[in-house]
């Protein structure tokens, strides 16, 4: 568990320099830098994929690694991880949360996809 909370750590840690570049403009890195929690944070989550034992840890890694999963526009990872997460037993309220996630990622990814027809039309 201690090199789960390491990994964890180390994902939480590039988020907050993300966020202190996005604030300061630099959104290439900050990209490259979620990208990078994202990465661990999904690893963290996985190294306790089958110890349902583990949860409500299990389910909050998963959700983080989600949401980061959401935040690199990642929209089908980040559905595979909520799922994951709800696979186990969470905690009622985490289960709630992680439905509001999915509801999240299901509206962006929408979004996403509408955007995109009409950004190429403008192209044309």
């Amino acid at each position: 568990m201690n090199t789960v909370l390491q990994i964890h750590n180390q994902a939480m840690d590039l988020t907050e320099e993300a966020a202190l570049c996005q604030r300061q403009g630099t959104s290439a890195r900050a990209t490259v830098l979620l990208q990078q929690a994202f990465e661990l944070e999904r690893q963290a989550a996985a190294m306790l994929e089958f110890k349902h034992e583990a949860e409500p840890t299990r389910a909050v890694l998963y959700r983080s690694a989600a949401s980061l999963a959401l935040d690199c526009r990642n929209y089908r990872e980040a559905e595979r991880l909520i799922a994951k997460a709800l696979i186990g037993n969470p905690p009622e309220e985490i289960a709630e949360e992680l439905r509001e996630l999915l509801a999240q990622v299901y509206a962006e990814r929408r979004q996403h996809a509408q955007a995109k027809p009409a950004a190429h039309g403008a192209l044309t």
